[in-house]
């Protein structure tokens, strides 16, 4: 009786064998006609017993659905992307562990096409705004291909514009744990034609310039983007509201990075809202020497004292980048801003008022004092008209401002500037 049970225990076991093969064999003919979805429920069919078979008849399987899985990824089901990756990792797992490597090479070919396809993938949510997908396909992308660290750098910035700011901090970390760069060679030449300066392959640019169309090449190394990542991993930790953490990560990064002025000027907004506006403003006079003739830090410091509530200090701070920079339209719109907004204050005072001769003198001097900023805001834009006169920003709200005064005469000026 024990003889004949061990005979039917081997003859089970030899017919899950003939079954596995049967299975994959199937597998194997429907990927060659091109069928997928079918190669798919062979694998599944054979998928419980796949475990006791030998490490060949498994690599084998494990390829075959690395292969199905792709080409059903590649045809639209986004989520076999993830399979094709496990099933290409285990064959190339247990061919190592055998030392038998048949599959091995052409899975890791595989790998590197399944990453180009998560890549393009990841393009297209991009452009879909479906950013979650697209940081989690360059991740996987970059998982499959270690040494590509701008599908990392890439999922991270993916993962900051999803709003999943815990991702976006993984992904940055990582890249400074692995002492990502992303600087390279840029090979410039000026088209003589155009008088353009254009970015090219380094051998399309030198037989450019060799032919004459192009002169004056230059072989140019981009910034690092080091000071770029520990900044953002000290701004998300600073959303996050991890303050302490954010302010660690300020001073690594200045200590990096010493000349990097934005870095003063984060490191300053972050101890303004903890309420260290002493620390404030050391920071932004150390900012202010850093940088005395860089009109994008006045304007900088004008934007954060402006969002701070000290319009003085941001006054004088576009005032100094217009000195810098006179064409500086953003900081001449924002300093006119400044006084339409002080007026505009006045008007919430002025409806509070009641309708007593003592209120209606101090209606008539709030609406004085009201009509002076908008005026002093319409004067800053009309010398911003003089350096660009076609501006169609510094041409509206200088129109809203002479709406705003009644001045009937300036806002059919500005109306027919604008074309209206």
């Amino acid at each position: 009786m024990k003889t004949k049970l061990l005979i039917m225990t081997a003859l089970l076991i030899g017919l899950a064998g003939f079954s596995q093969k049967s299975e994959i064999k199937a597998a194997e003919k429907a990927m060659k006609s091109g069928d997928a979805a079918a190669a798919k429920a062979s694998l599944e069919s054979a998928s419980g017993l796949i475990a006791g078979a030998d490490e060949r008849t498994q690599a084998q399987y494990y390829f075959l659905k690395g292969h199905a899985y792709a080409d059903l990824a590649r045809k639209g089901d986004m989520s076999a992307f993830g399979e094709s990756v496990d099933a290409y990792k285990k064959v190339i797992s247990l061919e190592e562990s055998t030392g038998k490597a048949k599959y091995t090479a052409e899975a890791s070919a595989q790998m590197s096409a399944v990453a180009n396809d998560l890549v393009n993938a990841a393009v297209e949510d991009n452009k879909a705004k479906k950013y979650t997908d697209a940081a989690d396909k360059l991740y996987m992308a970059y998982q499959l291909s270690p040494r590509d660290t701008i599908y990392l750098y890439y999922a991270a910035s993916s993962a900051v514009n999803s709003g999943d700011y815990q991702m976006a901090l993984d992904y940055y970390k990582e890249l400074k744990d692995v002492g990502y760069d992303g600087s390279q060679m840029e090979y410039r030449a000026t088209n003589v034609e155009t008088g353009e300066v254009e970015v090219m392959q380094k051998t399309q640019r030198d037989l450019m310039v060799k032919s004459g169309t192009y002169s004056n090449p230059v072989d140019e190394k981009t910034e690092s983007k080091r000071a770029e990542i520990v900044r953002n991993i000290a701004l998300i930790y600073t959303q996050l509201g991890n303050n302490e953490e954010a302010l660690d990560a300020y001073k690594e990064a200045r200590a990096d990075n010493p000349d990097d002025v934005n870095l003063v000027l984060n490191e300053a907004n972050l101890y303004y809202q903890l309420g260290d506006k002493d620390k404030f403003k050391a920071l932004m006079a150390e900012a202010a020497r850093m940088a005395p003739d860089n009109p994008d830090l006045h304007y900088n410091i004008g934007v954060i004292n402006m969002e701070q509530g000290d319009i003085e200090g941001a006054r004088a701070a576009y005032r100094k980048a217009i000195e810098i920079n006179p064409g500086y339209v953003n900081a001449q719109l924002n300093l006119s801003t400044t006084y339409v907004n002080e007026g505009n204050g006045l008007i919430d005072d002025m409806n509070a008022l009641g309708t007593s001769r003592a209120d209606l003198e101090q209606y008539d001097a709030y609406k004085s004092q009201k009509d002076e900023l908008f005026k002093e805001g319409a004067k800053v834009l009309e010398d911003a008209l003089k350096t660009n006169p076609d501006n169609e920003a510094v041409l509206s709200q200088l129109k809203n401002i002479y709406g705003a005064l009644g001045d009937n005469e300036n806002f059919m000026r500005i109306k027919k500037l604008l074309g209206e």
